[in-house]
Protein backbone atom coordinates (compact mmCIF):
# COMPACT_ATOMS: atom_id res chain seq x y z
CA UNK A 1 0.00 0.00 0.00
CA UNK A 2 1.34 3.35 -0.75
CA UNK A 3 0.43 4.65 3.05
CA UNK A 4 1.17 2.61 6.30
CA UNK A 5 -2.38 1.32 7.26
CA UNK A 6 -1.36 -0.32 10.55
CA UNK A 7 -2.04 1.54 13.71
CA UNK A 8 1.09 2.61 15.98
CA UNK A 9 0.18 -0.12 18.75
CA UNK A 10 -1.40 -2.75 16.51
CA UNK A 11 1.90 -4.93 17.43
CA UNK A 12 1.14 -4.82 21.52
CA UNK A 13 -2.42 -6.34 20.98
CA UNK A 14 -2.81 -9.49 22.47
CA UNK A 15 -4.90 -11.81 24.19
CA UNK A 16 -3.35 -15.14 25.52
CA UNK A 17 -6.33 -16.37 26.79
CA UNK A 18 -7.79 -16.64 23.58
CA UNK A 19 -4.74 -17.14 21.42
CA UNK A 20 -4.05 -20.52 23.29
CA UNK A 21 -6.78 -21.61 22.22
CA UNK A 22 -5.08 -21.28 18.59
CA UNK A 23 -2.39 -23.52 19.73
CA UNK A 24 -4.67 -25.84 21.31
CA UNK A 25 -6.56 -26.66 18.36
CA UNK A 26 -3.26 -27.27 16.03
CA UNK A 27 -2.89 -30.78 18.62
CA UNK A 28 -5.97 -31.53 16.98
CA UNK A 29 -4.33 -33.52 14.67
CA UNK A 30 -2.52 -35.48 17.51
CA UNK A 31 -5.52 -36.83 18.99
CA UNK A 32 -4.89 -34.73 22.11
CA UNK A 33 -8.21 -34.47 24.26
CA UNK A 34 -8.95 -30.78 25.24
CA UNK A 35 -9.80 -29.71 28.74
CA UNK A 36 -10.53 -25.99 28.88
CA UNK A 37 -9.69 -23.92 31.58
CA UNK A 38 -8.63 -20.83 30.01
CA UNK A 39 -11.48 -18.62 29.80
CA UNK A 40 -13.85 -17.83 32.70
CA UNK A 41 -16.80 -19.08 31.13
CA UNK A 42 -19.19 -20.65 33.66
CA UNK A 43 -22.03 -22.12 30.79
CA UNK A 44 -18.92 -23.69 29.11
CA UNK A 45 -17.65 -25.48 32.22
CA UNK A 46 -21.88 -26.55 33.13
CA UNK A 47 -23.15 -24.33 35.10
CA UNK A 48 -27.10 -23.23 34.12
CA UNK A 49 -29.11 -20.03 34.63
CA UNK A 50 -31.39 -20.77 37.41
CA UNK A 51 -35.10 -21.28 35.69
CA UNK A 52 -36.60 -17.92 37.25
CA UNK A 53 -34.11 -16.43 35.59
CA UNK A 54 -34.48 -18.33 32.54
CA UNK A 55 -37.97 -17.84 33.09
CA UNK A 56 -38.03 -13.63 33.01
CA UNK A 57 -35.59 -13.39 30.39
CA UNK A 58 -38.00 -16.29 28.53
CA UNK A 59 -41.19 -13.79 29.09
CA UNK A 60 -39.20 -10.54 28.11
CA UNK A 61 -38.28 -12.05 24.67
CA UNK A 62 -41.98 -12.57 23.78
CA UNK A 63 -42.58 -8.80 23.72
CA UNK A 64 -42.19 -6.91 20.74
CA UNK A 65 -40.46 -4.06 22.30
CA UNK A 66 -37.19 -6.16 22.98
CA UNK A 67 -36.62 -6.18 19.70
CA UNK A 68 -36.20 -2.32 18.71
CA UNK A 69 -33.01 -0.09 19.57
CA UNK A 70 -32.67 1.71 23.02
CA UNK A 71 -31.03 4.96 24.50
CA UNK A 72 -27.29 5.02 23.52
CA UNK A 73 -26.25 5.13 26.76
CA UNK A 74 -28.88 2.19 27.75
CA UNK A 75 -32.37 1.91 28.71
CA UNK A 76 -33.39 4.81 31.04
CA UNK A 77 -34.74 2.75 33.27
CA UNK A 78 -32.25 0.04 34.03
CA UNK A 79 -29.60 3.06 34.55
CA UNK A 80 -31.88 4.85 37.20
CA UNK A 81 -32.18 1.16 38.53
CA UNK A 82 -28.39 0.57 38.73
CA UNK A 83 -28.04 4.24 39.60
CA UNK A 84 -30.49 3.61 42.58
CA UNK A 85 -28.78 0.39 43.92
CA UNK A 86 -25.05 1.92 43.87
CA UNK A 87 -26.45 5.38 45.67
CA UNK A 88 -28.18 2.43 48.07
CA UNK A 89 -24.37 1.95 49.47
CA UNK A 90 -23.94 5.17 51.03
CA UNK A 91 -20.91 6.92 49.12
CA UNK A 92 -20.91 8.99 46.48
CA UNK A 93 -23.98 9.15 44.19
CA UNK A 94 -24.45 9.36 41.00
CA UNK A 95 -27.70 9.49 38.13
CA UNK A 96 -28.64 7.27 35.21
CA UNK A 97 -26.70 9.96 32.56
CA UNK A 98 -23.64 8.38 34.65
CA UNK A 99 -24.37 5.15 33.67
CA UNK A 100 -23.57 3.59 29.91
CA UNK A 101 -24.38 0.19 28.46
CA UNK A 102 -21.51 -1.82 26.16
CA UNK A 103 -21.81 -4.69 24.72
CA UNK A 104 -19.61 -6.50 27.46
CA UNK A 105 -16.52 -4.96 29.35
CA UNK A 106 -15.03 -5.66 26.19
CA UNK A 107 -16.52 -3.24 24.04
CA UNK A 108 -16.09 -0.68 27.51
CA UNK A 109 -12.22 -1.03 27.40
CA UNK A 110 -11.76 -0.77 23.85
CA UNK A 111 -13.79 2.65 24.17
CA UNK A 112 -12.67 4.03 27.23
CA UNK A 113 -8.92 3.34 25.82
CA UNK A 114 -9.74 4.29 22.16
CA UNK A 115 -11.03 7.74 23.67
CA UNK A 116 -7.75 8.71 25.54
CA UNK A 117 -5.05 10.87 24.44
CA UNK A 118 -2.11 8.94 23.21
CA UNK A 119 0.26 10.08 25.37
CA UNK A 120 -2.41 10.11 28.44
CA UNK A 121 -1.24 6.78 30.24
CA UNK A 122 -3.13 4.52 32.40
CA UNK A 123 -1.22 2.67 34.91
CA UNK A 124 -1.81 -1.26 35.32
CA UNK A 125 -1.41 -3.98 37.58
CA UNK A 126 1.05 -6.69 37.43
CA UNK A 127 -0.68 -8.97 36.66
CA UNK A 128 -4.03 -7.86 34.88
CA UNK A 129 -6.54 -9.13 33.24
CA UNK A 130 -5.15 -9.56 29.18
CA UNK A 131 -7.46 -7.13 27.69
CA UNK A 132 -6.19 -4.13 29.62
CA UNK A 133 -2.34 -4.26 29.13
CA UNK A 134 -3.20 -4.88 25.66
CA UNK A 135 -5.34 -2.04 25.38
CA UNK A 136 -3.12 0.51 26.91
CA UNK A 137 -0.40 -0.30 24.75
CA UNK A 138 -2.44 -0.30 21.75
CA UNK A 139 -3.69 2.88 22.22
CA UNK A 140 -0.46 4.38 23.69
CA UNK A 141 1.62 2.40 21.05
CA UNK A 142 4.13 1.35 23.57
CA UNK A 143 4.20 -1.08 26.35
CA UNK A 144 1.57 -0.86 28.84
CA UNK A 145 2.82 0.45 32.35
CA UNK A 146 1.99 -1.36 35.64
CA UNK A 147 2.77 -1.74 39.12
CA UNK A 148 2.94 -4.80 41.04
CA UNK A 149 0.89 -7.11 42.92
CA UNK A 150 2.63 -8.63 45.72
CA UNK A 151 2.00 -12.68 45.47
CA UNK A 152 4.05 -12.50 49.45
CA UNK A 153 1.03 -10.57 50.71
CA UNK A 154 -2.08 -12.24 48.94
CA UNK A 155 -1.51 -10.41 45.31
CA UNK A 156 -2.30 -6.77 47.04
CA UNK A 157 -0.77 -3.96 45.38
CA UNK A 158 2.42 -2.88 45.95
CA UNK A 159 1.51 0.70 47.44
CA UNK A 160 5.08 2.23 47.73
CA UNK A 161 5.24 0.91 43.79
CA UNK A 162 2.21 2.58 43.11
CA UNK A 163 2.99 5.95 44.09
CA UNK A 164 6.71 6.44 42.67
CA UNK A 165 5.25 5.82 39.82
CA UNK A 166 2.41 7.95 39.84
CA UNK A 167 4.54 10.94 41.26
CA UNK A 168 7.59 10.36 38.89
CA UNK A 169 5.78 9.79 35.36
CA UNK A 170 3.38 12.45 35.02
CA UNK A 171 2.40 11.23 31.57
CA UNK A 172 0.43 9.10 34.02
CA UNK A 173 -3.53 10.56 33.83
CA UNK A 174 -5.35 7.63 35.52
CA UNK A 175 -4.49 3.97 37.67
CA UNK A 176 -6.68 0.94 37.00
CA UNK A 177 -7.83 -1.88 39.65
CA UNK A 178 -9.75 -5.09 39.43
CA UNK A 179 -11.51 -6.33 42.71
CA UNK A 180 -11.68 -8.91 43.10
CA UNK A 181 -8.81 -9.31 40.84
CA UNK A 182 -8.28 -11.53 37.58
CA UNK A 183 -6.18 -13.18 37.49
CA UNK A 184 -5.04 -13.59 40.73
CA UNK A 185 -8.53 -14.29 43.16
CA UNK A 186 -7.20 -11.29 45.63
CA UNK A 187 -9.64 -8.96 47.05
CA UNK A 188 -8.68 -5.15 48.00
CA UNK A 189 -9.48 -4.47 51.54
CA UNK A 190 -11.08 -0.96 51.92
CA UNK A 191 -8.43 0.04 53.47
CA UNK A 192 -6.17 -0.37 50.74
CA UNK A 193 -8.58 0.72 48.58
CA UNK A 194 -8.64 3.88 50.19
CA UNK A 195 -5.09 4.54 50.06
CA UNK A 196 -5.57 3.72 46.23
CA UNK A 197 -7.91 6.84 45.91
CA UNK A 198 -5.64 8.92 48.47
CA UNK A 199 -2.62 8.46 45.69
CA UNK A 200 -4.92 9.28 42.93
CA UNK A 201 -6.36 12.24 44.70
CA UNK A 202 -2.63 13.67 45.91
CA UNK A 203 -1.66 13.22 41.78
CA UNK A 204 -4.52 14.28 40.42
CA UNK A 205 -5.43 11.33 38.18
CA UNK A 206 -8.28 9.01 37.85
CA UNK A 207 -9.53 6.12 39.03
CA UNK A 208 -10.46 2.98 36.62
CA UNK A 209 -12.05 -0.30 38.72
CA UNK A 210 -13.18 -3.66 36.69
CA UNK A 211 -15.97 -4.79 39.67
CA UNK A 212 -17.13 -7.55 37.46
CA UNK A 213 -16.61 -10.11 40.40
CA UNK A 214 -18.05 -7.38 42.87
CA UNK A 215 -20.51 -10.57 44.18
CA UNK A 216 -18.17 -13.09 44.11
CA UNK A 217 -15.82 -12.44 47.55
CA UNK A 218 -15.59 -15.02 50.20
CA UNK A 219 -12.91 -16.69 52.62
CA UNK A 220 -14.18 -13.81 55.34
CA UNK A 221 -12.67 -11.01 52.98
CA UNK A 222 -14.00 -7.64 53.59
CA UNK A 223 -13.66 -5.02 51.02
CA UNK A 224 -15.43 -1.89 49.20
CA UNK A 225 -17.13 -1.20 46.28
CA UNK A 226 -15.51 1.45 44.57
CA UNK A 227 -18.43 3.92 45.37
CA UNK A 228 -18.12 4.00 48.97
CA UNK A 229 -14.37 5.07 49.13
CA UNK A 230 -14.51 7.73 45.76
CA UNK A 231 -15.48 10.77 47.56
CA UNK A 232 -15.06 13.45 44.90
CA UNK A 233 -12.63 11.88 43.04
CA UNK A 234 -13.15 11.29 39.19
CA UNK A 235 -13.38 7.36 39.03
CA UNK A 236 -15.14 4.86 36.96
CA UNK A 237 -16.51 1.77 37.79
CA UNK A 238 -17.27 -1.37 35.20
CA UNK A 239 -19.57 -3.95 35.92
CA UNK A 240 -21.36 -6.80 34.26
CA UNK A 241 -23.93 -9.61 34.24
CA UNK A 242 -21.32 -12.06 32.78
CA UNK A 243 -19.84 -13.85 35.54
CA UNK A 244 -23.03 -13.27 38.04
CA UNK A 245 -26.07 -14.15 36.86
CA UNK A 246 -23.86 -15.75 34.90
CA UNK A 247 -24.57 -14.99 31.22
CA UNK A 248 -21.79 -14.27 29.24
CA UNK A 249 -23.34 -14.58 25.97
CA UNK A 250 -25.67 -11.67 26.53
CA UNK A 251 -22.65 -9.88 26.32
CA UNK A 252 -23.71 -6.88 28.64
CA UNK A 253 -21.35 -4.85 30.88
CA UNK A 254 -21.63 -1.26 32.13
CA UNK A 255 -19.63 1.85 33.54
CA UNK A 256 -20.91 3.80 36.16
CA UNK A 257 -18.98 7.30 36.22
CA UNK A 258 -18.49 9.25 39.75
CA UNK A 259 -17.36 13.15 40.12
CA UNK A 260 -17.66 13.83 36.35
CA UNK A 261 -18.86 16.94 36.80
CA UNK A 262 -15.77 17.81 38.91
CA UNK A 263 -12.75 18.32 36.41
CA UNK A 264 -13.94 19.73 32.81
CA UNK A 265 -11.11 17.55 31.08
CA UNK A 266 -12.54 14.41 32.92
CA UNK A 267 -16.23 15.43 32.10
CA UNK A 268 -14.96 16.18 28.59
CA UNK A 269 -13.36 12.22 28.44
CA UNK A 270 -16.45 10.85 29.22
CA UNK A 271 -18.98 12.73 26.65
CA UNK A 272 -16.16 11.27 23.93
CA UNK A 273 -16.85 7.63 25.10
CA UNK A 274 -20.25 8.43 25.08
CA UNK A 275 -20.37 10.22 21.08
CA UNK A 276 -17.92 6.99 20.54
CA UNK A 277 -21.24 4.64 22.11
CA UNK A 278 -23.21 7.01 19.83
CA UNK A 279 -22.47 6.19 16.67
CA UNK A 280 -22.97 2.01 17.15
CA UNK A 281 -26.60 3.20 17.93
CA UNK A 282 -26.94 0.90 20.61
CA UNK A 283 -25.83 -2.30 22.44
CA UNK A 284 -27.80 -5.55 22.86
CA UNK A 285 -31.48 -4.17 24.78
CA UNK A 286 -32.86 -7.38 25.96
CA UNK A 287 -30.56 -8.42 28.47
CA UNK A 288 -30.47 -4.25 29.70
CA UNK A 289 -33.79 -4.74 29.78
CA UNK A 290 -34.33 -7.96 32.03
CA UNK A 291 -31.94 -6.52 34.70
CA UNK A 292 -34.11 -4.57 37.20
CA UNK A 293 -36.32 -7.77 37.27
CA UNK A 294 -33.25 -10.05 37.84
CA UNK A 295 -31.87 -8.09 40.33
CA UNK A 296 -34.76 -7.08 42.55
CA UNK A 297 -36.34 -10.85 42.66
CA UNK A 298 -36.32 -11.80 46.25
CA UNK A 299 -34.51 -14.93 44.66
CA UNK A 300 -31.37 -13.03 43.32
CA UNK A 301 -29.80 -12.44 46.82
CA UNK A 302 -30.02 -16.35 47.80
CA UNK A 303 -28.60 -16.81 44.45
CA UNK A 304 -25.63 -15.16 44.65
CA UNK A 305 -24.76 -16.20 48.12
CA UNK A 306 -25.06 -20.22 46.99
CA UNK A 307 -22.84 -19.41 44.41
CA UNK A 308 -20.47 -17.65 46.70
CA UNK A 309 -20.28 -20.41 48.89
CA UNK A 310 -19.92 -22.50 45.86
CA UNK A 311 -16.37 -20.81 44.51
CA UNK A 312 -15.09 -20.52 48.15
CA UNK A 313 -15.00 -24.51 48.22
CA UNK A 314 -13.79 -24.43 44.83
CA UNK A 315 -11.04 -22.14 45.84
CA UNK A 316 -10.21 -23.92 48.85
CA UNK A 317 -10.20 -27.12 47.42
CA UNK A 318 -7.71 -26.14 44.99
CA UNK A 319 -5.20 -24.08 47.31
CA UNK A 320 -5.47 -26.99 49.25
CA UNK A 321 -4.49 -29.39 46.26
CA UNK A 322 -1.06 -27.11 45.44
CA UNK A 323 -0.14 -25.60 48.69
CA UNK A 324 2.20 -28.34 49.55
CA UNK A 325 3.70 -28.81 46.11
CA UNK A 326 7.58 -27.52 45.88
CA UNK A 327 8.76 -25.01 43.46
CA UNK A 328 5.68 -22.86 43.36
CA UNK A 329 4.09 -19.99 44.91
CA UNK A 330 0.03 -20.06 45.31
CA UNK A 331 -2.38 -17.83 47.62
CA UNK A 332 -5.58 -18.85 48.87
CA UNK A 333 -8.38 -16.82 46.56
CA UNK A 334 -10.80 -14.80 47.99
CA UNK A 335 -13.02 -13.75 45.53
CA UNK A 336 -13.80 -13.95 41.51
CA UNK A 337 -13.24 -17.52 39.93
CA UNK A 338 -9.55 -18.02 39.40
CA UNK A 339 -6.21 -19.67 40.75
CA UNK A 340 -2.96 -18.56 40.04
CA UNK A 341 0.50 -20.61 41.01
CA UNK A 342 3.65 -18.94 40.31
CA UNK A 343 6.85 -20.75 39.49
CA UNK A 344 9.83 -20.28 42.32
CA UNK A 345 12.81 -18.21 40.69
CA UNK A 346 14.78 -20.56 38.85
CA UNK A 347 12.55 -23.50 38.84
CA UNK A 348 11.89 -23.52 35.15
CA UNK A 349 14.54 -23.82 32.25
CA UNK A 350 14.47 -24.77 28.07
CA UNK A 351 15.42 -28.01 28.75
CA UNK A 352 12.23 -29.68 30.54
CA UNK A 353 9.52 -31.60 29.04
CA UNK A 354 6.81 -33.72 29.95
CA UNK A 355 6.19 -37.31 28.24
CA UNK A 356 3.91 -37.23 25.56
CA UNK A 357 2.07 -39.81 23.31
CA UNK A 358 4.46 -39.49 20.07
CA UNK A 359 8.27 -38.06 19.07
CA UNK A 360 6.28 -36.41 16.39
CA UNK A 361 4.23 -34.48 19.13
CA UNK A 362 7.35 -33.87 21.19
CA UNK A 363 9.20 -32.64 17.87
CA UNK A 364 5.95 -29.79 17.19
CA UNK A 365 6.08 -28.67 20.77
CA UNK A 366 10.19 -28.35 20.80
CA UNK A 367 9.63 -26.30 17.53
CA UNK A 368 6.76 -24.01 18.68
CA UNK A 369 8.20 -23.50 21.99
CA UNK A 370 11.27 -22.46 20.88
CA UNK A 371 12.01 -18.77 22.22
CA UNK A 372 9.19 -18.20 23.84
CA UNK A 373 8.78 -17.16 27.71
CA UNK A 374 9.57 -20.00 29.73
CA UNK A 375 5.78 -20.46 31.67
CA UNK A 376 4.28 -20.31 28.15
CA UNK A 377 6.62 -23.25 27.37
CA UNK A 378 5.38 -25.27 30.57
CA UNK A 379 1.84 -24.57 29.30
CA UNK A 380 2.18 -25.78 26.14
CA UNK A 381 3.90 -29.20 27.31
CA UNK A 382 1.06 -29.20 30.16
CA UNK A 383 -1.24 -29.17 26.73
CA UNK A 384 0.40 -31.34 25.29
CA UNK A 385 0.82 -34.16 27.55
CA UNK A 386 -2.82 -33.87 29.51
CA UNK A 387 -5.07 -31.96 27.18
CA UNK A 388 -5.90 -29.27 29.89
CA UNK A 389 -5.41 -25.80 28.24
CA UNK A 390 -4.45 -23.11 31.04
CA UNK A 391 -3.09 -19.61 30.74
CA UNK A 392 0.35 -18.89 31.10
CA UNK A 393 0.71 -15.90 33.97
CA UNK A 394 2.99 -13.73 31.18
CA UNK A 395 0.12 -13.18 29.50
CA UNK A 396 -1.47 -11.23 31.69
CA UNK A 397 1.12 -8.27 31.04
CA UNK A 398 3.45 -9.94 34.17
CA UNK A 399 7.22 -11.07 33.68
CA UNK A 400 6.36 -13.47 36.74
CA UNK A 401 6.08 -17.23 35.56
CA UNK A 402 2.71 -19.49 36.17
CA UNK A 403 -0.43 -19.52 34.83
CA UNK A 404 -3.99 -19.16 35.83
CA UNK A 405 -6.70 -22.43 35.91
CA UNK A 406 -10.43 -21.50 37.06
CA UNK A 407 -12.89 -22.57 39.86
CA UNK A 408 -15.54 -23.08 37.26
CA UNK A 409 -15.47 -26.94 36.22
CA UNK A 410 -18.84 -28.38 37.72
CA UNK A 411 -17.89 -32.39 37.59
CA UNK A 412 -15.96 -32.85 40.99
CA UNK A 413 -15.05 -36.12 39.91
CA UNK A 414 -12.89 -34.23 36.68
CA UNK A 415 -12.04 -31.00 38.79
CA UNK A 416 -10.32 -33.71 41.09
CA UNK A 417 -8.50 -34.87 38.40
CA UNK A 418 -7.46 -31.79 36.43
CA UNK A 419 -6.34 -30.41 39.60
CA UNK A 420 -4.27 -33.73 39.94
CA UNK A 421 -2.83 -33.92 36.33
CA UNK A 422 -1.37 -30.66 36.90
CA UNK A 423 0.16 -31.05 40.14
CA UNK A 424 1.78 -34.70 39.08
CA UNK A 425 2.79 -32.45 35.29
CA UNK A 426 4.81 -29.70 37.53
CA UNK A 427 6.31 -32.56 39.57
CA UNK A 428 7.84 -34.30 36.42
CA UNK A 429 8.35 -31.27 34.39
CA UNK A 430 10.38 -29.53 37.48
CA UNK A 431 12.53 -33.41 37.56
CA UNK A 432 13.22 -33.55 34.31
CA UNK A 433 15.89 -31.46 33.69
Amino acid sequence: MRRNLVHAGADQIRYEIRQIVQFARELARFKVPLTWENIGDPIEKGETLPDWIKGIVSERALLDSSYGYVDSQGVAETREFLADKTNGLGGSRITREDVVFFNGLGDAVAKIFGSLRREARVLLPSPAYSSLPSAEASHSGYEHLSFRLDPGNNWLPDLDDVELKVRYNDSIAGLVLINPDNPTGAVYPRSTLEELVKIARRNDIFLLCDETYANIVYNGAETARLGEVVGDLPAISLRSISKEFPWPGARCGWMEVFNQDRDANFKAFIRSIVEAKRTEVCSTSLPQLVIPEVMSDPRYAPHLERRRRLFEARANEVYESFAPLGGVRVCRPKGALYFTVVFEEGALNDRQRLPVESAELAAFIDERTRGVPPDKRFVSWLLAATGICVVPLTGFGCALPGFRLTLLETDDAKRAWIHRAIRESIERYLASA
